[in-house]
């Protein structure tokens, strides 16, 4: 493993092009077609926000430096001779930074990752005192909302860097990641929105303050407003969610027993999900989560012949519940019909 760190960023050679180039964007499909647990990656939802970026593997190397006391170059090959940990993990899309977060857009999925710990590699860098963030470079680079930037980069408080489920990934679902995926590797940060996971990843940087990158600065913050004072908060950790699955939207069902389930999720994990149809609550049974997993839930409810609309409102292990509308994660709900 080469320690020596060429400051010409030479790393960024292993990019051949941008293809295609420019923003794109492929949802998932409607929740009620989202009934497995692991979900494939034709099902996963899909943003880009510069273009696709097209690497040589053969020139890909890591670069880890900044405030280390032994800065470090991995080429794939050495990386993925590293201990590897698979972590399951909902992945969720903030959705766009250039709205208010007042849509629910449900893009989620639940996958598996493949790769070594962040912090197996910042143990061998050795952070210095005074590091409290790491820098993440993709090697994607062009324009986003009228705006050009050199590359795509994040930032992680090393607190969260240094947690056991944060990886240097370069398998999904037991397959390597493809292009759209950020091949050959790609940071993941389970609990936290798909933005921090900077796909085509090159480099990362020990740094004793936040990144200046547009997507850090100006894009994925949200406004924060006590009395007067207004401040931003980074897009990190993932809000509360829930979806139902199962009954799908304008089921007509039979019979008074209606079999209710879905997905719930949170950086923090689920505690409950209440199922609701107008002002009546029943509690749903909620599967333990396993890693970061989303949870399932399920219950039945006793409905007489009639149309009605069906909601999930989940409630995070720290007492955070879904709100009921004008948020990116309001409630999730569908209309039946109830036959004799």
């Amino acid at each position: 493993m080469a320690a020596e760190v060429n400051n010409n960023e030479d790393e960024r050679q292993a990019c051949i092009r941008i293809d295609p180039v420019g923003f794109q964007l492929r949802a998932p499909p409607p929740p009620h077609r989202l009934a497995s647990y692991i979900t494939k990656d034709g099902d996963l939802f899909q943003t880009i926000h510069m273009g696709a970026a097209v690497v040589d593997e053969d020139k890909w190397k890591l670069v880890v430096d900044g405030l280390v006391k032994q800065p470090l170059v991995l080429s794939l090959e050495e990386l993925r001779s590293l201990p590897t940990t698979m972590i399951t993990s909902f992945h969720e899309c903030y959705g766009s930074p250039l709205k208010p977060p007042v849509e629910a857009l449900w893009r989620v999925g639940n996958v598996e990752w493949t790769g070594v710990r962040l912090r197996t590699i910042l143990d061998m860098v050795m952070p210095l005192p005074e590091a409290q963030y790491v820098w993440s470079d993709g090697l994607d680079y062009g324009e986003f909302a009228g705006k050009k930037a050199d590359r795509y980069q994040k930032d992680l408080p090393l607190w969260k860097a240094m947690s056991k489920e944060v990886l240097v990934a370069f398998s999904m679902n037991g397959a390597p990641l493809s292009k759209a995926r950020g091949s050959p590797v790609r940071l993941v940060v389970p609990g936290w929105f798909g933005t921090n996971s900077t796909k085509w990843l090159c480099r990362l940087s020990l740094q004793p303050c936040r990144a200046p990158s547009l997507f850090t600065t100006q894009w994925y913050n949200e406004e924060v407003h006590s009395g007067s004072v207004v401040t931003a908060r980074p897009v990190w950790s993932v809000d509360v969610n829930s979806v139902i699955v199962s009954p799908a939207p304008g089921a007509e069902v039979r019979g008074q027993a209606i079999n209710v389930g879905g997905w719930a999720w949170s950086c923090e994990g689920v505690v409950e999900v209440d199922v609701g149809v107008g002002n009546a609550l029943l509690g749903a049974s909620v599967v333990d989560r396993k890693d970061f997993g989303w949870q399932k839930f399920q219950t039945t409810l006793s409905l007489s012949p009639g149309t009605y609309k069906i909601f999930s409102r989940a409630t995070s292990l720290n007492g955070i519940k879904q709100p009921l509308s004008g948020r990116r994660n309001h409630i999730h709900s569908v209309e039946i019909e109830v036959k004799p």
